[in-house]
C-alpha cells in the first residue's frame, strides 16, 4: 500500500472520508450513557436495607476478603502486565505494522502505540472485574434482606439492578476505551490516506484485546481454583469432621469459599466479559480493510446495544408470589424486548450507513452489502 494524500479523495456522503471521531461519535455517546448507568442503579441499590447486624457481619468478611485477594492478585498481575508491555514496545519498535505501507514514514512510535493499547485494555479489564465485584459482595446481602421481608418481587429486583451494574460498566468501559484508542491511534499519521491510517489504527487494537484477555485469564483461574480448593476443604473438614451443615459461616472455609467465588465468578467473570465484548469488536473491525462504513458499524451496533439494554432493563419485574416459571419469564421479558429493540435499531443504522455510493479512495459499497450483514 501506499500513503495518498486524504484531501484529493472523491466526494462522497458520510461516512465515506469521515474522520475517526465522527465514525465513533455514537459509540461514544452509548459509552457515556452505560457508565452513568450505574449511577443510577447504585443509587437504588443504596436505598435497599441491608439486613441484621448477623447478615452485616458475614458479607463484610466476604467482602473483605475478596477485596485483600484482589488486591494481591493484581499486584503480581503489575509485573506481568510492565514486563508484556516492555516486549510489545520492543517488538513493534522492531518491526513495526507501518513498514507495510511506506518504508519512509517514522515508526519508531509503533511500539508505544500498541503498548498504550496493552496497558489501556489491561487497566478497564481489571477495573470491571474490580467495579462488578465490589457491587455483587453488596447487593448479595440486600437481596437475602428484601427476600426475607419484602418477597421474591423486590429480591428479583434487587439482584438484577446489582448484575446490571457489572454489565453497563463492563460495557461502558469496553465501548468507551476502544472508541477513544481508535482515534488516538488515528492520529500522528499526517500523510496517510483515511483508509490507511485506520487500517493501522486497527492493528493497534489488537493490543487492547490482549491486554483484557491478560487480566482475565489471571482473574477467572486463580479464582477458580481458589474457590474449588475452599470448597473441597470446607466440605472436608466442615461436614465430615465436624458434622456442620454445609455454607454454615461458622465454618471459615465456608467464608473463603464465598471469597473465591465473588473473586473468580464475580470479578473473572466481568474481565471475563470485557474481553469478549472487546474481542468481537475488534475482531469485526479488523476484517474492515479500513472501509468507514464496516468500520463504524461494529461501534454503531454495540452502541445500539447499550441502548437496548437499559430498554430491557425496565422490562424485568415479577409478582410476589412467582413461581420458577413466573421468574425465568421475567428474565425472558428483558432479553426479548432488549432483542427487538438492538434488532430494529440495526434496521436504521444498515439503512443508514449502507448506501450504494462510491468509496473515498475507490471501490464502492452498496445496500444489498448491508442487508447482507444484517441477515
Amino acid at each position: 500500500m501506499t500513503m495518498t494524500d486524504s484531501n484529493n479523495s472523491t466526494d462522497c456522503d458520510f461516512p465515506c472520508g469521515g474522520e475517526p471521531i465522527e465514525l465513533v461519535s455514537v459509540s461514544l455517546m452509548a459509552s457515556g450513557l452505560a457508565l452513568l448507568m450505574p449511577v443510577f442503579l447504585m443509587a437504588k441499590l443504596k436505598a435497599a436495607p441491608r439486613g441484621d447486624e448477623l447478615m452485616n457481619k458475614i458479607s463484610d468478611l466476604i467482602s473483605d476478603g475478596a477485596r485483600s485477594f484482589l488486591r494481591t492478585e493484581y499486584k503480581y498481575l503489575v509485573s506481568f502486565v510492565v514486563f508484556v508491555f516492555v516486549v510489545l514496545v520492543a517488538l513493534y519498535a522492531t518491526d513495526p505494522p507501518s513498514d507495510e505501507y511506506d518504508e519512509a514514514y517514522d515508526t519508531t512510535l509503533d511500539g508505544l502505540r500498541v503498548g498504550a493499547c496493552f496497558l489501556g485494555g489491561a487497566i478497564l479489564s481489571g477495573t470491571a472485574g474490580w467495579a462488578g465485584m465490589a457491587v455483587a459482595t453488596d447487593a448479595n446481602v440486600r437481596t437475602t434482606q428484601a427476600a426475607d421481608a419484602q418477597g421474591l418481587s423486590e429480591a428479583l429486583r434487587l439482584a438484577f439492578t446489582g448484575g446490571a451494574v457489572m454489565g453497563f460498566t463492563v460495557v461502558g468501559l469496553g465501548l468507551g476505551g476502544l472508541s477513544f484508542f481508535f482515534v488516538v491511534m488515528c492520529e500522528g499519521r499526517d500523510g496517510f490516506s483515511n483508509r490507511d491510517k485506520m487500517d493501522l489504527a486497527v492493528d493497534m487494537l489488537a493490543g487492547f484485546g490482549f491486554g483484557a484477555s491478560s487480566i482475565a485469564l489471571f482473574a477467572r483461574v486463580a479464582g477458580g481454583i481458589y474457590t474449588k480448593a475452599a470448597d473441597v476443604g470446607a466440605d472436608l473438614v466442615g461436614k465430615v469432621e465436624m458434622d456442620i451443615p454445609e455454607d454454615d459461616p461458622r465454618n471459615p472455609a465456608v467464608i473463603a469459599d464465598n471469597v473465591g467465588d465473588n473473586v473468580g465468578d464475580v470479578a473473572g467473570m466481568g474481565a471475563d466479559l470485557f474481553e469478549s465484548f472487546c474481542g468481537s469488536i475488534i475482531a469485526a473491525t479488523t476484517l474492515a480493510d479500513g472501509v468507514e462504513q464496516r468500520i463504524l458499524l461494529p461501534f454503531w451496533i454495540a452502541g445500539a446495544g447499550v441502548v437496548s439494554s437499559v430498554v430491557g432493563y425496565f422490562f424485568v419485574s415479577c409478582k410476589d408470589d412467582a413461581t420458577q416459571h413466573d421468574l425465568l419469564f421475567a428474565l425472558h421479558k428483558g432479553t426479548i424486548s432488549a432483542s427487538v429493540t438492538v434488532m430494529a435499531l440495526s434496521a436504521v443504522i444498515i439503512k443508514t450507513v449502507y448506501v450504494d455510493s462510491d468509496l473515498s479512495e475507490g471501490g464502492s459499497i452498496s445496500s444489498e452489502e448491508g442487508w447482507k450483514v444484517y441477515g
